[in-house]
């Protein structure tokens, strides 16, 4: 099921970006496997195991990389993989003989996909960093924020998820499609400081156009304009506008009954703070709900803002299926859609001893080459999913 199916992916435990990026696989309907640690590593922030999210639908198989024998059996799985998905600093694969070379030599059709935030290589390469600081070197974090203020984080999603999960599983699916035509693998070496770069394209088309500054805060959709911004309402609770194009801004005025001739025009920024200012006074006549009611649905390029909590229950969402629900956790749907291979539901995330190591192994090895692993020693087999050497 799903538009990936058939695709066999092996994941290196890691946190953040990685894992996101073998769900979004695993999600669309490639067959996944995790391999971690004897102890699972998790993703960072300790919860319980159904509540790691980025982990679902896809086994686990716990292996000591330090162990020759744990290697070996990676590399025979990596014969009859398509990817493969590391996030560990430059050099670590190859220390552990997992590097590109040593895996191209078992499978060359492989697709090796690296993910580190600093890349490969440049004189940061080796330093520890997070998200935050991916994204503050590019330029991306400066101009998230309001004028006068600090600059905001924004989540992680800015650069481990988006500069990162969905550059990596891009460019898998682009070497995949290029192996077609070759016959020869290569390794995508995904940086979180070069997927955020590049989201940040038009931005710096603009810059160097002189038609945004870098003033934090001062800028068209920065929180800058009036017609692009967050008020607040008579119950605490906020909006969202964004009627950029002047029809839409026009609609807006109309809607809320003010008059074009008796305010400053959309894109003179002298009077953006004097419509800054009447906006936010007339928002908070009312509750969210009743400027919903009012603007909702409309070409005002309105939204109210809601938290984590309401969002899986608002009609629009609800009636797409945009959230669902998976062993008692309200968690996204797979996405984007398809219209003929649907993906199946996913499946929760589950802990090494769910599943036997036939199970587990099935996709990759037939039953004859597990129990000559077992009889290796690759496999011991008083606990299998958690115990691999002689």
């Amino acid at each position: 099921m799903g538009p990936l199916s058939g695709l066999k992916v092996i994941e290196l435990a890691g946190i953040g970006p990685g894992p996101m990026c073998a769900m979004l696989l695993a999600d669309l309907g490639a067959t996944v496997l995790r391999i971690d640690r004897p102890t699972p590593s998790g993703l960072g922030v300790p919860r319980p195991l159904k509540y790691d999210l980025l982990l679902r639908n896809r086994p686990v198989l716990a292996l000591d990389l330090k162990q020759e024998s744990a290697v070996e059996l990676v590399l025979r799985l990596l014969e009859k993989s398509d990817a493969l998905i590391e996030g560990f600093r430059p050099g670590v694969t190859e220390r552990l003989g997992l590097g590109p070379d040593a895996c191209f030599a078992r499978n060359k059709r492989l697709v090796y996909g690296r993910m580190t935030g600093w890349g490969q290589d440049g004189p940061l390469a080796q330093a520890a960093a997070h998200d935050l600081n991916y994204i503050a070197l590019v330029g991306a974090l400066h101009a998230i924020g309001r004028q006068g203020q600090p600059p905001t984080p924004p989540l992680n999603l800015v650069g481990d998820f988006g500069g990162g999960a969905l550059y990596l599983a891009f460019g898998i699916m682009c070497a995949l499609f290029e192996a077609g035509r070759s016959g020869k693998g290569q390794v995508v070496d995904a940086a979180i400081v070069d997927g955020t770069a590049s989201l940040m394209t038009s931005f710096f088309g603009t810059y160097g156009a002189g038609l945004t500054t870098d003033a934090r805060g001062t800028n068209a959709t920065d929180s800058g304009s009036h017609f692009y911004d967050v008020y607040e309402c008579a119950d605490g609770k906020f909006v969202s506008l964004a009627p950029i194009e002047a029809k839409f801004h026009a609609e807006l005025l109309q809607r809320l009954e003010i008059d074009p001739a008796s305010v400053p025009k959309q894109w003179d920024k002298a009077g953006w703070p004097r419509m800054k200012a009447l906006l936010a006074e007339r928002f908070r006549t009312r509750t969210r709900d009743a400027w919903s009611a009012l603007l909702e649905g409309t070409d005002a390029c309105f939204a109210p803002v809601l938290s984590p909590a309401e969002a899986p229950s608002h009609p629009h969402i609800a009636a797409r299926g945009t959230f669902i629900e998976i062993d008692g956790v309200v968690q996204p749907a797979p996405a984007p859609r398809f219209s003929r291979s649907v993906p199946e539901t996913p499946k929760p995330p589950r802990p090494a001893e769910t599943e036997s190591v036939e199970a587990i192994l099935a996709p990759w090895l037939d039953a004859a080459e597990i129990a000559a692993a077992r009889a290796a020693g690759i496999i011991a087999a008083d606990n299998p999913n958690i115990k691999v050497g002689p």
